[in-house]
């Protein structure tokens, strides 16, 4: 199998079909897992390195089930099977752990709902893609959240699965996306999990590492081809992404920030607990609705930006 290609077009089929809703998903079935381990095992009167010890058991047991269960599954396949089977069954799985579709639908869907139907209900749709509290959000913060949740996920939900399907097909973008969905929901710093999510969040940041500096180069290159301000992306990058409390996240958001010139980060609310995140960008003006549009342009691009490229790569292994 031409890993590149099929990456490539695992991209493609994302952004065709997205998760029909008729086909179980892989990611679903990982995060029954979680929860399910969680809610049992993940106690109040456990000490702290019971907890930390049965974190550690939770990743290990999830990443291995979510890549060795499909490695099994394309063997098989690929012995009893005609190639282009189990090749398109690999392309299939690395489609689901890509949100290229689901990502900018939901920036449009918040997007529509500003500009048709008000800061009420986009504040309950925003809602549905951030952790933060959104009762009381003003306009400026709703687009603040949505441009966050697109900058952010353009390596948790395009980048790093693309970049692990390159290396090791579906079997290590679902190994990714487990570690990925482990982060997301028990990878908090948080009472209940600080312990219990150790692992799962240091795996994540460990993972995530190479695909988020390679994001760099990517983004850029959209945010030229979108006319948005390539330089002031990269000087703000270099200034204000190590501030970010994640090693990763900050590289997309800074970027962004840059690109389309406002400040992100800043005071969140979760819980009602007060949150002070460090600012990336300059405060030159106001956030408005058009952010959002623009924020999913760069995304777009940055999308056929790793089609071209996983497409010329795959011509030239093909040719080696």
């Amino acid at each position: 199998m031409n890993l590149l290609f099929g990456a490539g077009l695992a991209l493609f089929v994302d952004r065709m079909i997205g998760d029909p809703r008729f086909i179980p998903h892989p990611v679903v079935l990982i995060g029954k897992y979680i929860t399910l381990f969680d809610r049992r095992l993940n106690r109040a009167v456990a000490s702290r390195n019971v907890k930390r010890a049965l974190g550690i058991f939770l990743t290990l047991t999830t990443v291995l089930i979510a890549s060795i269960i499909p490695w099994l599954f394309l063997f098989l396949l690929r012995r009893y099977t005609p190639v282009w089977l189990a090749w398109t069954i690999n392309v299939f799985l690395i489609s689901t752990t890509i949100a290229w579709k689901g990502l900018v639908k939901a920036g449009w869907v918040v997007l529509h709902r500003l500009q048709t139907e008000g800061i009420e209900v986009a504040r309950r749709e925003v809602s549905m893609i951030v952790g933060r509290d959104t009762e009381h959000l003003s306009e400026a913060e709703v687009v603040r959240a949505t441009v966050e949740t697109l900058a952010e996920n353009i390596v948790d939900a395009i980048v790093s699965p693309v970049f692990y399907a390159c290396i090791g097909g579906a079997p290590l973008a679902l190994f990714y996306r487990a570690a990925n969905t482990l982060d997301s929901m028990v990878g908090y710093k948080n009472e209940r999990y600080v312990d219990f999510g150790w692992c799962s969040a240091r795996l994540d940041d460990v993972l995530n590492f190479i695909p988020a500096r390679l994001t760099i180069g990517l983004v850029w290159i959209a945010t030229w081809m979108t006319k948005n301000n390539a330089r002031e992306a990269i000087r703000i990058m270099q200034r204000d992404a190590c501030k970010h409390p994640s090693p990763n996240s900050g590289i997309p958001e800074s970027i962004v920030a840059g690109a389309l010139g406002v400040q992100l980060g800043g005071v969140n609310f979760y819980g009602g607990i007060e949150s002070r995140r460090a600012t990336m960008g300059d405060p030159s003006r106001t956030l408005q609705a058009s952010d959002i549009r623009r924020t999913i342009l760069i995304v777009h691009i940055t999308c056929i930006v790793i089609l071209v490229m996983a497409g010329l790569g795959g011509v030239l292994v093909w040719q080696l």
